[in-house]
This record gives structure tokens, sequence and C-alpha cells, in this order.
């Protein structure tokens, strides 16, 4: 098995989940550790806020594992699975998660209208800190793209 491994960030939404599957294919064809990170924060003064920094962890815990039942719908080939939930900047965290790693794979998010055209705040951190290649797969795949995709599988 290879030891490098790939890193790739989720969070409780539609494109963290294509990012996650996309990670798990390539993974599992290059046979090396998939690496799936969630990071929290806990900021006690806002009004959203989690009670404790205990629930915080906790509910991030419960998006990695539901997203890794989600993305394991229909597979038969998993690739070894290391769980991280880091408390911190997700652009930090990431970054520091991808150091020694083969890739580190991201979902594009939307935001201004300048953003949603190329990447987001954390993607576009990554793409230009990162020591490992950055994979950032879009927040939706345009259907004009579905056919050519089709086509380029047959």
């Amino acid at each position: 098995m290879n030891a490098q491994p790939i890193v790739v960030g989720v969070d409780n939404t539609p494109a963290g989940l294509r990012a996650l599957r996309w990670a798990m294919d390539e993974a599992t064809l290059r046979g090396c550790p998939l690496h799936v990170v969630n990071v929290w924060q806990f900021e006690p003064l806002a009004d959203w806020t989690m009670t404790s920094e205990q629930e915080a962890r906790s509910r991030s815990e419960a998006v990695v594992e539901n997203a890794l039942r989600t993305a394991a719908t229909g597979r038969r080939d998993f690739p070894q699975i290391v769980r991280d939930c880091a408390r911190g900047s997700a652009a930090e965290v990431l970054e520091d998660r991808a150091r020694g790693a083969a890739l580190l794979v991201l979902a594009a998010h939307n935001g201004s209208k300048l953003r949603r055209r190329v990447l987001g705040s954390t993607s576009a951190h990554c793409v230009l800190h990162s020591t490992a290649p950055v994979v950032v797969i879009p927040a939706e795949v345009p259907s004009s793209a579905e056919p050519a995709a089709e086509e380029a599988r047959s």
C-alpha cells in the first residue's frame, strides 16, 4: 500500500459528498489510505453556537460518519479510512493535513459571484498554500457536462 494518503475535506453538503466519493475512488485505485477530515469551530459567543465543545466535536464526528455511510452505498471496494475531526480554520487545518499527502481533495462551494466562478475561500487558500496537489470538485456539475462525461466513459 502506498504510504502517501489522499486527504479529503468533508462537510454536510452535497458537494462535500461528491468530493468524498471522488477521493474514495482515487484512493481505491491507487491503493492508498484515505484521510477524511471535518473541521469544526466552537465560538461560545455566537448566537447559533453549540452548547459545548464536546457537542461541536460530536457533530463533527457525525458529519464524517454520515458522509462515509452515504458514500459507501453501492461500493464493493474501500480504501483504508482514517477519520479526523479537528478544531480550527478549515483552510489552515486542511493545509496542515495535506503535508506529505499524495492529494488534497476539496469541494468548491458557492459564495460571491466571482468566487462561485472560481473557488471557495478554503479551496483558494489550499490551492495557493498546499504542498500537495489539490483537486477541487465543482459544487455542481452543469447538466451540459453530463453527456460529455458519459461519452468520455464509453
